[in-house]
């Protein structure tokens, strides 16, 4: 077993410091450079892993701490690994921000699992020596989060650079790994607080190819990728924790020895917020994956189970609203029983329609919803959900812990909402007067996004159900 897992974790002091397009950058120049980059992102995200994963032709794996547990992290880390020369990890908002003063689920506290060392992208917007003072803080704000390195951004000038560089030097003593001026011209348009996914950019390969000269032009790439190399073993893991973690249940490899049952996938450019590690922990139970297209297809696979993700449903209304003969597949597929479980964008989908200012778009028609979208974000953050009533996928007193980020708001009527829901949110808004889980038949829609990893309790009922619906057919 491998011992020696190069890494680096690419932290802002804040939200929006640019980290997405230096772990970018790093990543495909890395890349040009004939190395070969695992990426994974810190957080509930879905379209930094998507852009992530496009710059390094590999799938990006989710750590996130609240999601999922201290071990499976680990184990997800290492069985993921594979033969690549080094991981770059992408993290989320500030280094130190996380679910309460303590910094609960931070990505400090995700490098400190890790043993990761840290590459801070400090904005230097207006500041000089007060940069220095930043990062120091930083640096002794929690000793064991180990800040091996610097890379300014958004500098205005040489001057500015070196003042800068001069005062780390002095009083930070870590290296300055790069310096990014203020660049003209915007290669990632954004949407909601974050990127556009890469499915809708027009030109993702002349956007990564952009961050790849950034990284070139303005970062000292010999000093990350020591710095990754440095990254002490995971073996001493053992001596803290106990125990190795265990890694050969979370390879993409493992195969399946069950009977197969085929799950479908609506994945296109309206729905394409999923995470790879929920596609493996249904192909690890026997599950055979089946894609489909929402915008393009005109009838349903042969299928014993319907998985929909999230997305942007709303920005594909008119060609989901045109596509009828696939919307009334899946509403007579309903009908007969087949099991779907759909989230967030999926939800939106099993609707009567999208409201778009003064049009209606008509979607699925499963549920008697309609679906507005409004300025403001209608939840955004980490969910808790019981699971009180009878459903399709789940037992009764499961607990999930999942993650929810929309603008649609149910357009509700003055009479009160006679639908049944399979969960009481703990944490979150859900659906409605925080209740999520809406239920039809075998059909389950939820505004609450789950991983896998953290909540095995979802591939097991899908698997379970599309077992049984193909029993059924037979």
């Amino acid at each position: 077993m491998r011992s020696n897992y190069p890494r680096i974790i690419i932290a802002g002091e804040r939200g929006g410091a640019g980290k997405t397009t230096v772990s970018l950058g790093v990543i495909s120049a890395l890349k040009k450079r004939g190395r070969s980059i695992v990426p994974y992102k810190k957080g509930p995200d879905y379209i930094d892993a998507g852009w992530l994963s496009s710059a390094s032709g590999h799938p990006c794996y989710n750590l996130d701490p609240f999601l999922v547990t201290k071990e499976k992290i680990l184990s997800s880390f290492i069985g993921h690994f594979g033969n690549a020369e080094c991981a770059v990890i992408e993290g989320n908002r500030g280094l130190y921000d996380g679910m309460d003063a303590e910094g609960t689920y931070s990505t400090a506290e995700l490098a400190k699992t890790l043993r990761a060392p840290v590459i801070l992208v400090l904005d230097c917007t207006k500041v000089t020596r007060t940069a220095a003072a930043m990062l120091l803080g930083m640096m002794k704000f929690d000793p064991k989060v180990k800040i091996c390195g610097v890379i300014l951004n958004q500098v205005a000038g040489l001057r500015h650079e070196k003042v800068i560089r001069e005062a780390i030097r002095k009083y930070c003593k870590i290296p300055v790994v790069g310096a990014i001026p203020k660049l003209r011209g915007e290669q990632f348009s954004e949407r909601h607080m974050g990127l556009t996914p890469f499915q809708e950019h027009p030109e993702v390969k002349k956007a990564v190819a952009h961050t790849a000269h950034i990284a070139e032009k303005y970062l000292d790439l010999v000093t990350l990728w020591r710095i990754a190399k440095s990254a002490p073993s995971l073996h001493a893991m053992r001596k803290t924790d106990g125990k190795w973690p265990k890694t050969k249940a979370f390879s993409p490899a493992t195969p399946s020895r069950l009977p197969a049952v085929r799950i479908g996938i609506i994945r296109d450019s309206a729905f394409q917020f999923y995470y790879p590690e929920n596609f493996e922990e249904l192909e690890k139970r026997g599950a055979k994956l089946i894609e489909v297209s929402a915008l393009k297809a005109t009838k349903l696979p042969d299928i014993d189970a319907l998985y929909i993700g999230g997305g942007f449903p709303e920005t594909h209304a008119i060609a989901l609203a045109k596509n009828r003969i696939f919307r009334t597949a899946v509403k007579e597929a309903v009908d007969k029983g087949l099991p779907v479980y759909a989230e967030c964008g999926g939800l939106m989908y099993l609707g009567e329609a999208l409201v778009l200012g003064n049009r209606t778009y008509a979607m699925a028609g499963i549920f008697p919803l309609r679906f507005s979208l409004e300025k403001k974000p209608q939840a955004h953050g980490y969910t808790i959900a019981r699971i009180e009533r009878a459903n399709p996928f789940y037992k009764r007193g499961t607990v999930l812990k999942g993650h929810e980020f929309h603008y649609s708001a149910v357009c509700l009527s003055k009479k009160p909402l006679k639908m049944q829901f399979a969960f009481k949110m703990e944490r979150g808004e859900g659906i409605t007067a925080q209740r999520d889980g809406i239920c039809f038949k075998n059909v389950l829609a939820t505004y609450t996004h789950i991983h896998a990893l953290g909540s095995p309790e979802w591939a097991e009922g899908m698997v379970q159900m599309a077992k049984e619906y193909s029993r059924g057919r037979r």
